[in-house]
């Protein structure tokens, strides 16, 4: 069982920004895949970012040129920077780890698996 642990959400005004933390168990950096979601009021979830651990990094075109998503291996954290924060931005923030068929992390971020391992989240609100 991964323990990801998220944190780093809050309020903040439109055009704000925040940084969401993700730590996790040395062991998930084994992982091929690793990333974020979001789940809106009355939305679906959906995958924002990932990066895989050859380094290749995908986003969802809703935050490209806004977010960046990283890691820091030595401290067993992945992190999620989000600039330039609209109110559509307002969710509950996963992080997540899988080991996908090939590596294929952005098509796991478009659909995670039975066996993808999630944080509890973390609440972001942006203000209009």
């Amino acid at each position: 069982q991964a323990n990801l642990v998220e944190s780093g959400g809050g309020s903040v005004e439109a055009g704000g920004s925040l940084r969401l933390s993700c730590t996790a168990p040395v062991y998930t950096y084994s992982a091929s895949c690793m990333g974020w979601f979001r789940q809106g009021p009355g939305k679906e979830r959906e995958g924002i970012a990932s990066i895989g651990s050859a380094g290749g990094i995908s986003y969802t075109n809703s935050v490209k040129g806004r977010f960046t998503i990283s890691q820091d291996k030595a401290k067993n954290t992945l992190y999620l920077q989000m600039n330039d924060l609209k109110s559509d931005d307002t969710a509950m923030y996963y992080c997540a780890v899988d080991n996908p068929p090939l590596q294929l992390c952005e098509a796991w971020s478009s659909g995670p698996r039975k066996s993808t391992r999630w944080g509890q989240g973390t609440q972001v609100t942006v203000s209009s």
